[in-house]
Order: structure tokens, then sequence, then C-alpha cells
């Protein structure tokens, strides 16, 4: 979603009011379609923003790491770069401190942040992916989050296995994918 926000946001400037109404009409679509209650959409969304702050609060995790969390579903993943163990720690402790309520999947890398370009790559790669899966007719990308994090795609969501197999198979299938990670949740039957 991410990478998509860019796009749209180009899409509004370079159209006007068609661009406006494309930009609704995709949040809405994507809203209406998530298999999450509109209550948990927002408290993912306040997740995100408490998770940011928690972060950039800690000078050392804000200088020193690249490191994001996103909520869905009430669950968080942890992605990007710690240079040490003890700053990835710090940060997963800082998060867990906030008492989100769901499981924290941990997938920070210790090593040095990523450079802006591999930043730009990685943006470049969830569009390809998002594109591909926009162009599947039998998958729903609605239901389905992609970041990707230094050649890795994460996908997340609420979807059927079937469709998370097949976003998988995309993901995997689309060029500069290093490896692909999933973190979704089946709906409530």
């Amino acid at each position: 979603m991410r990478a998509l926000l860019p796009i749209l946001a180009v899409l509004l400037l370079l159209q006007g009011c068609a661009g406006a109404v494309m930009v609704g009409a995709v949040g809405g679509a994507m809203m209406a379609n998530d298999e999450r209650s509109f209550s948990t959409q927002l408290d993912d969304t306040n997740a995100d923003f408490q998770i940011a702050s928690a972060l950039a609060a800690h000078e050392d995790i804000k200088n020193q790491t690249n490191i994001t969390g996103v909520a869905m579903n009430g669950n968080v993943l942890m992605i990007g770069q710690a240079p040490s163990s003890m700053l990835r720690d710090k940060a997963i402790n800082t998060v867990q401190k906030l008492n989100l309520g769901g499981k924290i999947h941990n997938q920070i890398r210790i090593g040095n942040p990523t450079s802006f370009t591999t930043r730009s790559n990685d943006t470049w790669i969830t569009t390809k992916v998002k594109t591909r899966m926009l162009n599947d007719k039998d998958l729903d990308v609605t239901r389905i989050k992609v970041i990707t994090e230094n050649g890795e795609v994460f996908l997340l969501g609420v979807v059927s296995r079937d469709q998370a197999d097949l976003a998988v198979d995309i993901a995997r299938n689309t060029a500069g994918v290093r490896k692909v990670i999933k973190v979704f949740d089946t709906p409530n039957s």
C-alpha cells in the first residue's frame, strides 16, 4: 500500500478531480473488501502511528536503525535493520510495552540500515508485485498489503489459503524479489 500511495498522488496531481475520485474509490474498495472490521482497521492504523511514535522517541533507534512496525489484524510485523541485537531488542521491547494485544513478528535483520537506493528499489519491487497482483483476475489484491524491505517481500492480510498461495506465487516470480515472507491470517468462518 505504501508504494501505491505515491502513484495515486501523482495521478491526483495529473488528473485533477478524476484522480481524487480514483484515490477515494481505491481506498473505499480496500476498506469495503477488507476482512477486518472497520474498528480493527482503525485500531491497526492507530497502532501504526503508536509504533512509529514510540520508536522515534528513542534517539538511538531513530538515528542508528531503519525499523518499521506494521499492524495488521491486531498483530505487528517489525521489519528493517539494526546494527546490533541490542538495538533490535530495544525496538521490540518498545513495541511490546505498547500492549497492542497481538503477536509481534520480528523480522528485523542485524546489519547496517539500507541506503536510499535500496529503499527506492524496494518501492519499485512493491509496485511491480502489486501491479502483477492487480492483473491476476483470480486474486483479490484489496485484501493484501505488500511491503518490501531490502529485496524481501512481506505479504500481510486476512485471506484464504488459496489467495495466500496465489499471492506468494506472484511475489516469488517477480524480478528483484530475493525472498517472500507471508504473515497472513485466515478469515474467521
